[in-house]
């Protein structure tokens, strides 16, 4: 058996590893988010000012490479040093990823 991955809802394509979870504890827009170090097989769209539960970011939309399916986003910018540590890492909504090879 291969390591544990999480793929895209849609298609299956695969998208992160088990391993590069660093928290199990974000909110998405439709709800429970994983923030990952890493992530495969994705399109980053256009870079974005929002402000999110934990203040201002620069983020940007991130999609699957094979379907689209929006799965997330990715930290560009934290403006509050408390919050730098999520800079270049990845949100997937829990929603939107299924388990492989579990």
């Amino acid at each position: 058996m291969g390591p544990r991955l999480y793929s895209c809802c849609n298609c299956r394509n695969h998208v992160s590893l088990h391993d590069d979870i660093v928290s199990k504890a974000f909110q998405g827009r439709h709800g429970r988010a994983f923030l990952f170090s890493h992530a495969m097989n994705i399109v980053v769209g256009p870079k974005e000012d929002r402000h999110l539960l934990t203040g201002l970011h620069t983020v940007a939309d991130v999609s699957c490479a094979d379907c689209r399916e929006v799965l997330g986003w990715k930290y560009e910018r934290a403006y509050e040093a408390s919050q730098k540590y999520k800079e270049g890492k990845f949100i997937f909504e829990k929603l939107k990823i299924v388990k492989e090879n579990w």
